[in-house]
């Protein structure tokens, strides 16, 4: 594999066929790395290896391994140790069964590597091996060693090459004891074809599409910067409140997806609320009161000048006669002195009939 640096090199046991190998990693890391700086100079902050026993530095050729026991104790571990134990899986990938991928638990799953044929001899058997795991449509597990350890992998045809996955040890991967709501929750189905319905909106994704950008953002402040401009101004991402309504949150998120789609919204077969049949929020009731009594007292007025203009001369002795009746209902003597001003504007309608 060209331009491609192996970190590894071994063979592929396959029963008696031995494969020349190279391993490769398969895969990447994008994100920005920083170093940490003295804030007031700029200046690197780097880390010195002290022996705390004798408290000076000390160099890389003088630190080797060692395990602490429960005691506290350190027991020197050295490289002769761990290269005297028995590992048959040493500078070799050892195939030991074939099995369908759906047995694999993806939380197993760790680095990826590809598996380079060493040099022209082990083509036609990393071939073989190749296409047998295509028509086969298994992969196969191995046991190899690893920076010093035994690791066991997986291998797979990616493309024209075979993939290997670095897998957890069963005993590595831990169950899912109290993750779960330990509270009964009942799911109702209309909440679930909701569900459903954001599911078939999101639909699928193209993961080429998909990119880190927060790593773009980052590289922008840092351009920003190095040319000597005001990093870009970003907003901040909108956090929805605390979700009261399961339901309005499922519907909300569904319109949401289709809009962001392009799609034109569907009208959800829901029940909806009715509004209701109140006086408008303009016009309370005291206000819708006041109102009605002056629109009366206009009506009023308005009547009372239209039979005012039909009585004609005979206009004094009724308005007199209606008010002596009304004062004499209400409290007799105390109430009649208040007679004549009630008796004032039946005089300024009368007035107003003759001048016309």
């Amino acid at each position: 594999m060209p331009h491609v640096r192996s970190i590894w090199n071994g063979a592929i046991s396959f029963g008696l066929v031995s494969i020349p190998i190279k391993l490769v990693n398969a895969t990447e890391n994008h994100s920005i790395s920083f170093r940490q700086i003295h804030t007031e100079d700029g200046g690197r902050i780097r880390y010195r290896k002290f022996c705390e026993l004798e408290d000076r530095e000390v160099t890389g050729q003088e630190i080797g391994k060692g395990y602490e026991d429960s005691d506290g104790s350190i027991i020197p571990i050295t490289d002769e140790d761990l290269s005297s134990l028995p590992l048959p899986t040493a500078r070799t990938i050892e195939i030991v069964a074939f099995v369908p991928e759906d047995r694999i638990d993806p939380l197993q799953m760790d680095a990826a590597y590809y598996l380079a044929a060493g040099g022209a001899p082990a083509a036609k058997p990393y071939t073989l091996l190749r296409e047998a795991l295509k028509r086969s449509n298994k992969v196969a597990i191995a046991k190899y060693a690893l920076r010093g350890r035994e690791r066991l992998g997986m291998l797979r045809v990616v493309g024209d090459a075979i993939a290997m996955h670095g897998l957890l040890w069963p005993d590595e991967v831990r169950a899912p004891e109290g993750v779960a709501p330990d509270t009964d929750v009942t799911v109702r189905d209309k909440e679930l074809d909701l569900a459903d319905a954001l599911m078939d909106t999101l639909g699928e994704v193209d993961l080429e599409d998909l990119h880190d950008e927060y790593r773009e953002a980052v590289e922008e402040v840092i351009a920003a910067k190095a040319s000597g401009e005001a990093p870009p101004e970003t907003t901040a991402p909108e956090r929805g409140g605390k979700v009261l309504d399961l339901m309005a949150a499922l519907e909300s998120s569904v319109r949401a997806a289709r809009e962001s789609r392009g799609e034109e919204p569907e009208e959800e077969a829901e029940v909806k609320r009715m509004p209701q049949r109140a006086t408008p929020r303009s016009s309370p009731k005291e206000t819708g009161g006041k109102k009605s009594t002056s629109t009366a007292r206009k009506k009023t007025a308005s009547s009372a000048r239209k039979s005012t203009s039909k009585a004609g001369g005979g206009e004094k002795k009724t308005t007199a006669k209606s008010t002596a009746k009304s004062t004499a209902k209400t409290s007799g003597g105390s109430t009649a002195k208040k007679t004549p001003a009630k008796k004032t504007p039946a005089k300024k309608a009368t007035s107003r009939k003759r001048s016309a």
